[in-house]
């Protein structure tokens, strides 16, 4: 072959200038991450080295076109053989080299030129003779399958438009792309940006497309719509924006958010253009991976296809809680709290700014307001720069005075939203229950004023003005679930009874004084419990339960009337309105045979668990003999709300005799207080002096039969006399005659529980008694009057209107611009006195953002209260103007004007500890008002949103406001009610909660 029949190669120098210049090229050529090299076969190369150095162009060493056929496996799809080995079957030069050689031999037709990058892999350079070779496809079509290579330092984007290529994608269609690693996982390539080295992507592997669906979803995660029904899937078309979210388990607060800030225009807009896409920041150390950005852009681009009623934010909603682990789980949360992490979390997943540079703050030191706010906005730019800042970044000014040296410390500091407070009151409307000590006089419901910070001792105050009753006569409690919640001293602070709460104020009698001395007195809690029978043959035990009705009580009673007796007459005066005395002609024996007596005998048994008081033979029989009664319980049996102590409390003392009964005195155990013992319900057991024979008898109406009851009663709360014992006590239970209820000795739950103590040694109560009348069911059916227990009358306070207060929304303003003194948690270093001081803070409006957002500070604080505050905030929907709140006071350089229209609202109902959370929001499209309540939303006129449950408010500058493209929706009778009725949304709920494999990001 002669030189003539070289191709279409031109014209090449001489031999050894060929020789000297590709030698050079190969000897000083360096390899550079990203540079071009070119793979030659080797034999080609070592004969074209022969050819120039013979230095005859006509000589037979003449290489001919470059030709690397031996490197492929064929000659169809030229793919590279498998471990060719470098310098032995081929050889690497730069491609300046290649380009030399090519241009002077040329290569053979259809071969394709083995161009390969050089790659910067861990430690090293090298030329990629390899490169990934990865399978194509669409998600839509994943059967037909192309292979494509790629360098490792290709980006994922390159492959992204390869692959649009060759699948013909439409121009614009948003993309997202898996990696399919193995049968049954995938993984989002999220940044396109990085290399397929850096992406992980090797050999082998797939890469999956696909193109967001029209109604905003993506095929991978369709199923997390929730539609009315499946035949709806395809056909419904609505306004864009108006679209519910569904509640996922206490997640109100977070739609509220959502719905607010998808009706902030420059926001939405911003994110249905796909402008996100280009700004996703994946290296910010304070930023999400751009998952919260991505995971809010698709929130946003299906409520604002048109396509659906109701959307569900399950990923959403994941993804919150994944970076703010305070999100976790269904409790309910603060709306306002999740719009300051998702703001910012947007505003890091967007920053411009890749590398943050550290910027030193200087104080203002004397110099112009207007320098040291421009300086301070520049250097939140050089570090802060997105659609966050652009769109809700405003700038106040702070001033800080030393108390002691007067120091000035002067900056200006970036704010994205103003959190306001609200005028507090110094005084708070409380309802109560003042229950009389008449016993015929119902509960009278009164409305009182008190001061936030006072004490029991003022509501007590309050209440005796309206009552005549001196507030010295009054106890306070807190009633829930028919028991005590707490009964409070009258120097608590009235901060810890919240307005929920309810609240019984009662009255107390007066003790009578004798002989010059006040006798000991005991504040007795008295509840109701009705008793109700049961036998379990089958487990050889018998059992009661006992459950709380009706409101329970308060009463003072002398320390010398704790007798059973004068308790029982005591405990009928007091419910003489609703319990009916018996009629000396009803019948109240039992006709119980003896046989049934005797298992009646180990009925009654201490309670444990205030439900059912499980029998304890065992432990009875192993307790020392009583040979007297209790209307609660033994000194060795007694139940305590708390722990065991010697108190000075009253008994219950059971020391008189009734008729019938044995006087005679019985032998008991030395070890054992007194045969006469009884058990205090407040603490104490007290030994009587007396003999029985002596003691009193009261008055003679009761019959054996019900006598009988009695002691039956009196078995429940003592220990069981020895066998020997037995046969004379059911005897005296055969000649009693029943009571209306009996008295038991409980604790604070109202609950009985079972004495611990052996050999006398007695287990007393706390400080506070508590007793229980047991009812039988019968007996209360027959003698209480449940209705008559429930009433209760309305005091005239209760009928004068509570006046709402009502506050503007500039008054807020002011006040969140008055001086302040820090507190003591948070002082501020003067750099002068070298120390912390309680320095006095003043903030001023600077310059405001395009949005500003207004958080009413509803939920207050303080160390002496907890409260929200209800007031109404009247704030204006247009023309909220702000130049009268701004420190600058003259605009220039075509500065914007400070006048916003309102465009959004979270609400919030309920108080601090429950609430539910919705939003009014007006669409940019339309500019109609609706109301979203979770999955459900309606239309809304202007003169709805001003209500005392606005909670954050969102205003637009007027200067940025379009003009709504579309004419208002007309309202009929019909659509004014619920526009997103979602008819099947529990078959939907559990189509979202299914999601394909491919959603793993």
């Amino acid at each position: 072959m002669t030189a003539n029949s070289r191709c279409s190669a031109a014209e090449p120098p001489g031999l050894e200038t060929q020789r000297r210049e590709i030698e050079s090229l190969l000897r000083e050529c360096e390899l550079r991450a990203g540079d071009s090299w070119y793979v030659m076969e080797r034999r080609w190369y070592e004969q074209w080295k022969e050819f120039v150095e013979t230095g005859d162009q006509n000589s037979s060493s003449f290489p001919g076109q470059i030709n690397n056929a031996e490197l492929f496996e064929d000659l169809d799809s030229f793919h590279l053989k498998e471990r060719l080995v470098e310098n032995e079957d081929f050889m690497l030069v730069p491609a300046d080299a290649w380009h030399r050689l090519l241009g002077w031999y040329g290569a053979v037709e259809g071969q394709p030129a083995l161009e390969r990058k050089v790659v910067d892999l861990p430690s090293t350079l090298k030329v990629e003779v390899y490169p990934v070779e990865i399978f194509l496809c669409l998600h839509s079509n994943m059967v037909n399958v192309i292979t494509a290579q790629f360098s490792r330092t290709d980006s994922i984007l390159s492959i992204q438009r390869a692959m649009c290529d060759a699948f013909t994608v439409p121009p614009g269609s948003e993309c997202r792309l898996w990696m399919k690693s193995s049968d049954s996982s995938c993984e989002r390539l999220r940044n396109v940006h990085v290399s397929v080295l850096d992406a992980c992507l090797s050999s082998a592997m797939t890469v999956i497309m696909e193109t967001r669906n029209a109604d905003g979803t993506w095929p991978s995660s369709r199923p997390q719509i929730m539609r009315n029904s499946l035949e709806d899937q395809d056909s419904y078309r609505g306004q864009p924006g108006v679209c519910g979210l569904t509640n996922l388990g206490n997640t109100c607060f977070m739609n509220s958010a959502l719905q607010c800030l998808s009706n902030t225009p420059p926001l939405t807009e911003y994110f249905l253009l796909s402008s996100y896409l280009e700004e996703l920041n994946f290296t910010n150390p304070l930023g999400m991976k751009g998952e919260i950005a991505e995971a809010y852009a698709d929130v946003i681009k299906q409520m604002w296809s048109g396509r659906h009623y109701s959307v569900v934010p399950r990923v959403f909603k994941t993804k919150v809680g994944h970076f703010a682990s305070q999100f976790l789980g269904y409790q309910q949360h603060d709306s306002q709290e999740l719009l300051s992490f998702l703001l910012d979390g947007l505003h890091e997943d967007l920053n411009r700014v890749k590398n943050k540079e550290y910027i030193e703050l200087r104080d203002a030191e004397g110099r112009p307001d207007q320098e040291v706010a421009e300086e301070a906005w520049r250097n939140h730019r050089r570090r802060n720069d997105s659609v966050i800042v652009d769109t809700f970044h405003g700038l106040f000014k702070s001033t800080l005075v030393c108390p002691e040296c007067h120091k000035v410390s002067v900056t200006f500091d970036p704010f994205c939203y103003l959190s306001v407070p609200l005028p507090v009151s110094k005084e708070r409307v409380m309802e109560v229950f003042f229950v009389s000590l008449d016993p015929h006089a119902k509960p009278a419901q009164h409305r009182v004023v008190v001061p936030k910070a006072g004490t029991v001792l003022d509501l007590c105050a309050a209440l005796s003005e309206m009552t005549a009753v001196p507030s010295t006569q009054m106890v306070v409690a807190d009633v829930f679930n028919h028991r005590f919640y707490k009964i409070y001293n009258s120097d608590e602070c009235l901060s810890c009874i919240l307005d929920r709460d309810d609240i019984f104020v009662y009255e107390l009698s007066v003790l009578e004084q004798q002989q010059e001395v006040w006798e000991e007195e005991v504040l007795l809690a008295l509840y109701l419990r009705e008793r109700s029978h049961y036998r379990d043959y089958g487990s050889g035990s018998s059992s009661y339960g006992t459950s709380l009705f009706g409101h329970p009580l308060l009463l003072r009673v002398p320390r010398g009337r704790c007798s059973r007796e004068e308790l029982y007459t005591l405990f009928l005066q007091r419910l003489a309105r609703y319990v009916r005395p018996p009629d000396p002609s009803e019948e109240l024996e039992e006709e119980e045979e003896e046989e049934e007596e005797e298992e009646e005998e180990e009925l009654y048994q201490s309670q444990t668990n205030g439900i059912s008081d499980e029998e304890q033979e065992d432990s009875e029989k192993a307790e020392p003999s009583r040979t007297q009664r209790c209307c609660g319980d033994s000194s060795a049996n007694s139940q305590s709300d708390e722990t065991a102590g010697n108190h000075t409390s009253p008994t219950l003392v059971d020391g008189d005799t009734e008729p019938n009964r044995p006087t005679e005195p019985v032998a008991t155990n030395t070890s054992s207080t007194s045969s006469t013992d009884v058990v205090n319900p407040c603490g104490d057991a007290i030994g009587s002096t007396q003999p029985l024979a002596e003691q009193p008898h009261p008055p003679s109406d009761t019959t054996e039969e019900e006598e009988e009851e009695e002691d039956k009663q009196e078995e429940a709360c003592s220990p069981s006399p020895p066998a020997n014992e037995q046969p004379a006590k059911r005897k005296a239970c055969c000649s009693r005659r029943r009571s209306l209820f009996t008295i038991q000795a409980v604790n604070s739950n109202g609950t009985t529980e079972r004495g611990t103590g052996e050999g006398g040694s007695a287990v007393s109560f706390s400080s506070q008694p508590y007793v229980a009348i047991d009812w039988d069911p019968d007996m209360k059916k027959r003698f209480y009057n449940e209705n008559e227990a429930e009433k209760y009358v309305k005091h005239g306070s209760m009928e004068v209107p509570q006046q709402q207060t009502t506050v503007q929304l500039q008054e807020c303003i002011e006040l969140f611009t008055t001086v302040e003194t820090l507190e003591e948690e948070n002082p501020w270093y003067c750099p002068v006195c070298k120390k912390h001081q309680l320095a006095t803070k003043k903030l001023d409006l600077w310059s405001l953002p395009e949005v500003l957002i207004i958080h009413l500070k509803r939920f207050s604080y303080t160390k002496f209260t907890r409260e929200k505050l209800d007031s109404i905030v009247d704030f204006p929907l247009r023309d909220l103007d702000f130049s009268g709140s701004l420190l600058r006071k003259s605009l220039t350089n075509g500065e914007p004007p400070s006048r916003y229209d309102l465009i959004a609202v979270s609400n919030h109902y309920g108080g601090l500890r429950d609430g539910h959370y919705t939003s009014y929001a007006r669409n940019k499209d339309n500019g109609q008002w609706y109301y979203f309540d979770d999955s459900k939303v309606t239309f809304a006129q202007e003169d709805q949103i001003v209500t005392n449950a606005a909670y954050v408010l969102f205003y637009h500058r007027q200067d940025q406001i379009r003009k709504p493209t579309l004419p208002p929706p007309t309202l009929s009778p019909a659509a004014a009610n619920d526009i997103t009725s979602c008819k099947e949304e529990e078959a939907e709920l559990a189509a979202a909660s299914s999601s394909v494999t491919m959603e793993t990001d």
